[in-house]
């Protein structure tokens, strides 16, 4: 690495690469040789113009043999005395890249480049940011974030987690299109403050339904509009170009009004889409944005289509909930059954409920848990010494068996949820005896995967119509969901489901994660989260068909898992390129860390 390189932007590079690498983009992996030199090891590929590319790699275990060692890429020309060239930011491994891609996806490694500059851009401003963002909070809440308790208090853990990188995805701190002023009065690392703008719209034109005391048209100055239109929030982001093209589409220019006046405060979450009410800490509100993350494809807006699936996912989830009581206590859930929208994907809104009772308990979002809190320490650290007696890997250990038993539990009625590490929260608190109390909070039931058979089996034969389409004349089924993909009538949607969220994201990243912060070595780390997940799936029955015994097979003794290929689906491929029917569930595949091999899992 030139002395001159920028180190933010070295990181990035090491990241980008890995995921590249991971991915198998043009062949990194599969077409590459490894090759040992004196500083460690190498992969080797063709460049297709008679030379070399040279990528230094490192062992690394975690969806991937191998992740990048150094932030550069090499080419060697050939011939007795190859002479190197050295490539060491995005735009120029990227350009190199290109040239080995086919030229119908040429534009795709392009509009990568362009997400890792608006990356690189909110990197460097979070840095500058982070000190007085932890100053602000500290002041606000307290030293330790162990006693930030509270739905409100715990909107600054979303703060930190924004500071944090994706497990996966590269350019997760990018957001396409924002300017540094929009980031900095908008998006949760800076943990701003907005007032919601309003649109009233007919009546007629909005399905759904809106809260009790919410704000009319006449609150909002448009008094004329009370008794024929309804006020619908929209994000200030969305104000302007979006929103105007959205009427139009919709047809609705003439009739719906924007109020001048704004109303109601907010703070963003995690999700940015996603804003708390200050008024009222147990309601949130889901708004679309003009903008992607996680890929470009990855809109941030709301298709109505995805309300109706959450809804339909909750009520499913609750008829779970109600047949395995020991869940009834410990599995908390966000209601989302309340929304609304106007027949476009930046015209609706999701009004999530949270459970009243969390004032005295401490609600830190899983992706927040590797985060540097004020004080730079690890927020896990701050949790294990109130909670755990100061072991990490008390609370890892906690979190991990209430995890899988819940989610190998429904795996066993055919159910995986999208629950990553930014919609499942820990929830800790005392007993009044003075033991800890853990339990997880959930949100967002859209976009799962059920296997329609074992669903059926387990809940009911259907409604008798021969249709096998629902299971009962008041129980949720696949009629209920918009989106055709969440049912299939095998378990392999639902097995690749859980093995990339359950298993990577929620499981797996902590183990190395941890390791990586030196809390514990790896084969530790590992040996915990194949335990702990070997007992659920015992729980399971393993027998032959039984659910136990396809997760046993396929995860914990597979030779290689399923692992998202996110870069490729959301931005560097189109759908027809890629495949993919769905860009969040499209795979490759990577080594599995659980085997049980030496000292290992």
């Amino acid at each position: 690495m030139r002395p001159e390189t920028d180190p933010t932007e070295g990181e990035l590079v090491i990241r980008v690469l890995s995921a590249l690498l991971r991915e198998d983009v043009v062949g990194l992996r599969t077409r590459s040789t490894l090759v040992h030199r004196p500083d460690g090891a190498w992969l080797q590929r063709d460049d297709r113009q008679g030379g070399l590319l040279l990528l230094p790699v490192v062992e690394d275990g975690f969806q991937c043999e191998f992740a990048a060692r150094l932030p550069l890429l090499i080419r060697e020309s050939e011939g007795a005395a190859p002479v190197p060239v050295l490539y060491e930011t995005c735009d120029e491994i990227l350009g190199v890249l290109r040239v080995l891609a086919d030229p119908v996806d040429q534009d795709g490694f392009d509009a990568f480049a362009e997400e890792c500059r608006q990356t690189l851009t909110t990197m460097r401003l979070h840095a500058l940011a982070r000190s007085q963002v932890a100053e602000r909070l500290t002041d606000r809440l307290g030293a330790d974030p162990a006693d930030w308790t509270g739905l409100t208090a715990g909107l600054a853990f979303d703060t930190l987690a924004a500071h944090l990188d994706h497990p996966v995805y590269p350019t997760a701190r990018g957001r396409s299109g924002l300017t540094e002023e929009q980031l900095r009065s908008y998006a949760p690392e800076f943990h701003p403050r907005f007032a919601l703008r309003w649109l009233a719209v007919p009546r007629e034109a909005v399905t759904g339904t809106l809260p009790d005391h919410w704000p009319t048209p006449a609150l909002l100055g448009l008094k004329e509009l009370d008794r024929t239109h309804v006020a619908l929030p929209v994000h200030p982001l969305s104000v302007g170009a979006p929103l105007e093209g959205a009427l139009r589409a919709t047809g609705l220019t003439e009739s719906a009004v924007l109020a001048d006046r704004a109303h109601l405060e907010a703070v963003p979450t995690l999700s940015m889409r996603t804003v708390a009410l200050s008024a009222d800490p147990l309601l949130h509100v889901k708004l679309p944005l003009a903008t992607a993350t996680l890929g470009l494809r990855n809109r941030r807006t709301i298709k109505p289509g995805t309300l109706v699936d959450g809804a339909a996912g909750q009520g499913l989830i609750e008829r779970v909930v109600a047949r395995e009581p020991r869940f009834r206590d410990t599995i908390l859930h966000a209601d989302e059954t309340m929304y609304a929208h106007a027949g476009h994907e930046l015209l609706a809104a999701l009004f999530r409920r949270y459970p009243a009772g969390l004032e005295d308990s401490v609600v830190v979002p899983m992706a927040a848990l590797l985060a540097e809190a004020p004080g730079d320490r690890l927020v896990v650290d701050h949790l294990a010494d109130r909670f755990y007696g100061g072991d990490p890997l008390a609370l890892l250990d906690a979190w991990l068996t209430l995890l899988f038993d819940w989610q190998t539990t429904l795996f066993g009625y055919g159910i995986a949820l999208e629950s990553h590490q930014q919609n499942i929260s820990l929830v800790l608190d005392r007993r009044t005896d003075g033991r800890t109390r853990l339990r997880l909070l959930l949100k967002d039931n859209d976009g799962p995967r059920i296997n329609s058979a074992r669903l059926r089996e387990r809940l009911g034969e259907g409604s008798g119509d021969g249709s096998g389409e629902r299971l009962g004349d008041d129980d949720t089924g696949p009629r209920d969901f918009d989106d055709a993909r969440t049912f299939a009538e095998s378990d392999q949607p639902v097995v690749d489901l859980f093995t990339t969220i359950t298993v990577h994201l929620c499981a797996g990243a902590y183990a190395f994660g941890l390791a990586r912060h030196g809390r514990a070595p790896l084969p530790v780390l590992l040996r915990l989260v194949r335990d702990r997940l070997a007992e659920a799936i015992e729980r399971l029955g393993t027998g032959a068909g039984e659910p136990g015994a396809v997760l046993r097979a396929q995860v914990l003794d597979s030779p290689r898992l399923p692992v998202k290929a996110m870069v490729t689906a959301g931005t560097l491929l189109t759908k027809e390129r890629s495949g993919a029917a769905d860009i969040n569930k499209h795979y490759t595949t990577g080594p599995n860390y659980l085997l049980r091999t030496g000292d290992s899992a």
